[in-house]
């Protein structure tokens, strides 16, 4: 989906700041690798050397690029002028609203920080004996007083996994709330996500799977995004294996088979060869599991075939474009992805004519060509806003011309991935509908196709389960987008001779064809339609 803010630039969910000697290999640490288990980004400062007088210009983009900072403030954190000057910085950007800030009162007093007392007070007055200091001691008390009023957590006399817990709770609530409406633009989301949940039945502590499936450039890894996001924080383990299928293609089954485990119990170096152990501590733990773009059985056979496999109340979402993939696996509850309505499409297009000012009325008129051709597919309109609306006028003119004779590359390199999946007789099948006979009746279409040998009934059933067509009123429907997939497929075939293609349709090349005479040694189509 695209992206609608300055805050989609931002490259980490969390910027840890704490005082390196008093946190870094317990209670920071600990809370680090929660974080990160849950799937949140968070930077972390490895330099255990603080260096220089100033801190680092790349901290400061670390800050800068950060939804919000987390500030463990333990006893000697006052005592270092790196994480004061960090703290600055940090509130810097509070104040900017470009960030939240939560602090930790880590074994100390907040009024201590507060008020600068105590070890704080102590560590202050230190900072003044330096002449060097004078300017930037009061900007520090400022931030300390400043970070100390906002509501944190005080460590005193808590339990310390429960409360990094609820800490890590806390977190993903709040980039929930913030991080899908400022980092991607979610048209219609939530009516989409509150259908899930309800398939989900995250109450029961039955195991689970749920698929969402639906053709490419639908979202549905977005929408899995969004509810994997929402739901972690109420799992033991999580992982989101994003383009399943095509890890499968490029590393083979056994990679994934050692992968999908690693991932998941967050240990790169785990040993498969302790295969009974690594099976039982995965029966003991409350799953969240997302495998997208599942594209073949045995991913789900392999990783997730068993539900003695995880613990009670595990849940797996699979996101697929065919639906017989999850029938054949016993998945019954599903969703299928939904096109943007045009009020809904033209939501999605409206941040790409403010980034770019374009006038109401160009606007009007380049939504409506725009909507128009991407038929409620969000890639379409993700892709042909992202560069028609940085054109002027005539250009985008010009270009949406052009794309009535060739289709957008980016597009079709998506959808064609279903149709790769397809065996030989059911590619025919989809160049025949693609070419002649989108809108025919299937009962005349399918008499035609039997007669040619290609197995039709069958054939129709793949092309529905993968998303590729539909039926509607007993007649075959197909989205233009693939229609346009499907066609552009024949005609690469030879791109300058319409006679050494498989079929023809469009009636230029059709007259072209037999004024010239071709085609004597390449047997091919020709349907008048």
């Amino acid at each position: 989906m695209a992206s609608a803010a300055p805050s989609s630039q931002r490259r980490y969910d969390v910027f840890l700041s704490f005082r390196g000697e008093d946190t870094r290999n317990n209670f920071t640490a600990h809370l680090y690798h929660a974080l990160c288990q849950k799937g949140i980004n968070t930077f972390i400062d490895d330099d255990k050397l603080e260096r220089g007088q100033v801190i680092s210009p790349a901290l400061v983009a670390a800050i800068e690029n950060s939804m919000s900072s987390i500030v463990v403030l333990s006893e000697n954190y006052a005592s270092s002028r790196w994480r004061l000057q960090e703290l600055v910085k940090i509130v810097e950007c509070m104040k900017s609203g470009r960030q939240r800030v939560l602090p930790i009162f880590y074994h100390v007093d907040p009024s201590d920080v507060r008020r600068h007392r105590g070890i704080f007070g102590k560590a202050l007055a230190k900072h003044e004996e330096n002449s060097e200091n004078m300017e930037s001691v009061q900007t520090w008390k400022d931030a300390l007083t400043q970070v100390a009023n906002l509501s944190g957590w005080d460590s005193r006399n808590k339990n310390e996994p429960l409360l990094i817990k609820e800490i890590v709770t806390d977190v993903l609530n709040k980039l929930l709330s913030t991080s899908i409406s400022d980092t991607e633009n979610l048209v219609g989301i939530d009516a989409c996500m509150q259908e899930i949940e309800m398939q989900l039945c995250l109450e029961s502590g039955d195991f689970l799977m749920v698929g969402i499936w639906g053709m490419g450039g639908i979202g549905k890894t977005t929408l899995a995004k969004a509810i994997y996001r929402k739901i972690s924080s109420q799992f033991e383990a999580c992982c989101f294996f994003e383009n399943v299928g095509e890890d499968l293609a490029k590393e083979g089954l056994i990679r994934l088979q050692q992968k999908f485990p690693s991932q998941l119990l967050e240990e790169p170096n785990l040993n498969m060869k302790v295969l009974t152990s690594i099976k039982r501590r995965l029966h003991l733990k409350k799953v969240l599991i997302v495998l997208d773009n599942v594209n073949d059985p045995i991913i789900l056979k392999c990783l997730v075939g068993n539900q003695d496999w995880f613990g009670q109340g595990s849940r797996i979402i699979i996101t697929t474009r065919d639906q017989r993939l999850l029938i054949s696996h016993g998945v019954l509850n599903y969703y299928e992805a939904q096109r943007f309505n045009y009020d809904e499409a033209s939501e999605f297009l409206a941040p790409y004519s403010l980034k770019h000012k374009i006038p109401c009325d160009d606007f009007m008129e380049l939504s409506k060509e725009v909507i128009g051709y991407a038929q409620g597919v969000p890639l379409a309109l993700e892709v042909l806003g992202s560069f028609l609306f940085s054109m002027t006028k005539e250009e985008w003119r010009n270009q949406l011309d052009k794309l009535k004779s060739t289709p957008n590359m980016k597009i079709q390199e998506v959808l064609k991935v279903s149709y790769d999946g397809l065996d030989d007789k059911e590619k025919n099948i989809f160049l025949d509908i693609a070419c002649f006979f989108k809108g025919e009746d299937k009962d005349y279409v399918m008499e035609i196709l039997d007669g040619c040998g290609f197995f039709s009934l069958s054939g129709i059933r793949a092309l529905i389960d993968k998303s590729l067509i539909t039926i509607s009123s007993n007649e075959l429907m197909m989205h233009d987008l693939i229609q346009e997939m499907g066609r552009e497929i024949v005609r690469q075939q030879s791109l300058e001779e319409p006679g050494k293609r498989s079929r023809l349709w469009f009636h230029e090349d059709i007259y072209d064809v037999l004024k010239k005479k071709y085609g004597k040694s390449k047997k091919y189509e020709i349907y008048f339609m």
